[in-house]
């Protein structure tokens, strides 16, 4: 007899062929990251304006909103910043959402926060992108602000890349304030270009281009070449048209991490399909709880749907579970091939910017899909050749780590949080760690050493033997 999780992926594998989408256009997560006032929620106001995904209308209203509010120039903006403390700031504080499509692809904009106060939300979006759009201010002052250390474009370039994000667009921003010359783009460029180089970004997988936000020159259509025929490259929009297709793990079992929740006739969670499909009606196993629940309404970008597939932004309803059961960084997995619950793991950590050394007992704060959790070294096993990417033995066992160097740590967390290996799921297995209110470091979980229930799912099993 087959074991149960051999069955789980022939049914997935069966799944993905019989339930494929009748709407062939490929889905594309786009997160938006930068410093903060680089321009990134009015680029995004300005895309969803000429692709039609806000009318002219709609546009016309937060212009005059955002006139009484003395803040005429951010009424773009204010398509994806919908709050009223985000309005008021003009700053994002958590991760907005919005859609356009073109006749090749259908798109998510997430639109990440830019204070370094609300890094955690940008994680939490960074997590669920294909591909990442820099935005960097061309303004005097503005690039070196966001650039310098303590700014938020090396942080979030850094943690784009944590997340597993390959494509990396840097738009250079504000073009049109100077008139469109050369010199500014050349020195952001220049300045720009080895950072992220080093974070892990191959030349290849960025692309640099001049827009404007503001006038929407440089996203659909080329900036007029009377202005900016020194850049020969495509615009915005046509570069995402043409970006080959991101490989999906459609025929592996069902996951997707919660990113938040809410109740509404029932309860409602929010994800990033990661691998696999789920179909209405579908029972799921929600981890760490190891509750069966129903799928009883499929939200894909807002819109019903029967079918929701890996790399899908969706919204569930769940029978059988309340709001207050749930909590972010659980994990909904296909029945019968649950996700694993990690208590204490071996990874392999870069050491990315962190100016003392690391030693056995060191804490921080892990970011593994949407899950925060403070976690503690508990040992080092060895170092990692920086060139082959193996464990190097010639170097013996670490006392230390610091900058700049790769290791394979053992780590213990506070509580079991829902993982997978790397070489199985890479997508459930990236983790970032910050310490001190800034990234420090990526890694990947290779071996789980030591399983435990999470408080709120031994909780649940003691309630259960009681009701009992």
């Amino acid at each position: 007899m087959k074991a149960a999780a051999e069955k789980a992926a022939e049914k997935a594998a069966a799944d993905a062929e019989a339930f494929a989408p009748k709407d062939a256009r490929e889905h594309v997560n786009i997160i938006f990251i930068g410093h903060v006032d680089a321009g990134k929620s009015t680029i995004g106001g300005h895309l969803m304006f000429l692709t039609g995904g806000v009318d002219k209308r709609t546009l016309e209203k937060y212009e005059r909103e955002a006139k009484e509010a003395n803040r005429e120039s951010w009424y773009l903006s204010w398509a994806l910043d919908t709050s009223e403390e985000e309005r008021a700031k003009g700053k994002t504080v958590e991760c907005g959402r919005a859609f356009f499509a073109t006749e090749k692809k259908h798109y998510t904009i997430i639109d990440a926060p830019g204070h370094k106060s609300y890094v955690p939300s940008m994680i939490g979006g960074a997590v669920q992108a294909d591909v990442a759009v820099l935005v960097i201010s061309a303004r005097k002052g503005e690039f070196e602000a966001g650039f310098d250390r303590g700014g938020q474009t090396r942080e979030h370039a850094m943690l784009a890349k944590a997340a597993g994000v390959k494509t990396l667009i840097v738009v250079v921003n504000k073009m049109d304030l100077l008139d469109w010359g050369t010199e500014r783009y050349e020195e952001v460029k220049t300045k720009l270009s080895p950072f992220l180089k080093k974070t892990g970004f191959k030349p290849a997988d960025v692309q640099f281009m001049p827009i404007s936000g503001q006038s929407g020159e440089g996203l659909i259509k080329p900036v007029d070449a009377s202005k900016c025929g020194w850049y020969k490259g495509p615009a915005f929009v046509p570069f995402l048209d043409a970006l080959p297709r991101n490989s999906r793990d459609l025929e592996k079992p069902f996951r997707m991490a919660v990113a938040d929740m809410y109740t509404d006739m029932g309860c409602w969670v929010i994800g990033k399909v990661t691998a696999g499909m789920v179909k209405k009606g579908q029972k799921l196993t929600m981890m760490p709880l190891e509750r069966s629940i129903v799928v009883q309404e499929i939200l894909n970008d807002d819109e019903e749907a029967d079918v929701a597939v890996s790399g899908d932004n969706v919204k569930l309803k769940c029978k059988n579970i309340e709001e207050s059961e749930v909590h972010a960084g659980y994990v909904l997995c296909m029945e019968g091939a649950p996700c694993s619950v990690g208590h204490v793991f071996d990874a392999q950590v870069m050491i990315m910017d962190y100016k003392s050394i690391i030693c056995p007992g060191f804490q921080c704060i892990l970011h593994l899909n949407t899950t925060i959790e403070e976690v503690k070294f508990k040992g080092l096993i060895c170092y990692v050749d920086r060139k082959t990417g193996k464990p190097d033995k010639k170097k013996g066992r670490p006392r230390f780590v610091k900058e700049g160097e790769i290791a394979i740590v053992r780590i213990e967390t506070t509580q079991g949080i829902c993982m997978e290996l790397f070489k199985t799921m890479q997508s459930m297995a990236r983790f970032t760690l910050r310490d001190e209110g800034k990234t420090i470091g990526r890694g990947n979980v290779l071996k789980i050493v030591q399983s435990h229930p999470t408080t709120a799912a031994a909780n649940a099993n003691a309630a259960a033997a009681s009701a009992d």
